[in-house]
């Protein structure tokens, strides 16, 4: 377990690629005063070049493993909001390192809902290249076992963003508030 008081620690957002998980980390972050961190840019940002041509130059593996050390480096650090990219969560070691440092938050959001995002996704995705439907289907379900560790779900479907924001913040403060020590 993390030494970590429960106050202090990170916020970590999980959850399928393009469920909201910046959108929904730079709210929370804005309303509790906290750095936002999404992984996929802090990734881009020292690798010089997106995710995208990442994956292209040096393969999923290369890009899994620097994905996980700067997780395992940024999840160690006190009142962060943190947005996972939706594949970083299928390492169980990035698991292990989110449920023992931080609080992680699964944005739960339907099949349905999310399809109609697609044509918003489809282009910024290595892992949605060259898919038919069925096959992104496919992915969408296969995932969903694995954002199963988390401490808290929340459905996000017909929800809007600072809605879910106040969710996450006062489902916090009632934390903080029941566990402090």
């Amino acid at each position: 377990m993390s030494n970590i008081p429960l106050k202090e620690q990170s916020i970590v957002l999980i959850g399928f690629m393009g469920v909201g998980k910046t959108t929904i980390g730079q709210a929370v972050a804005r309303k509790l005063y906290r750095d936002f961190i999404d992984i996929d840019e802090e990734i881009e940002r020292r690798f010089q070049m997106p995710p995208k041509e990442i994956f292209a130059k040096y393969g999923e593996a290369t890009f899994r493993q620097y994905e996980k050390e700067i997780i395992s480096e940024i999840c160690h650090k006190r009142l962060k909001v943190i947005s996972l990219g939706g594949g970083a969560f299928l390492q169980k070691e990035v698991q292990d390192i989110c449920l023992a440092t931080t609080t992680i938050f699964f944005l739960d959001l339907s099949w349905n809902s999310w399809k109609d995002r697609i044509s918003l996704l489809i282009d910024s995705r290595p892992v949605l290249q060259g898919k038919n439907m069925e096959e992104i289907k496919e992915l969408f379900d296969d995932r969903q076992p694995i954002y199963e560790q988390h401490h808290s779900r929340i459905i996000t479907d017909n929800q809007e963003i600072e809605e879910i924001a106040d969710y996450i913040v006062d489902s916090l403060k009632l934390a903080w508030e029941l566990y402090a020590g």
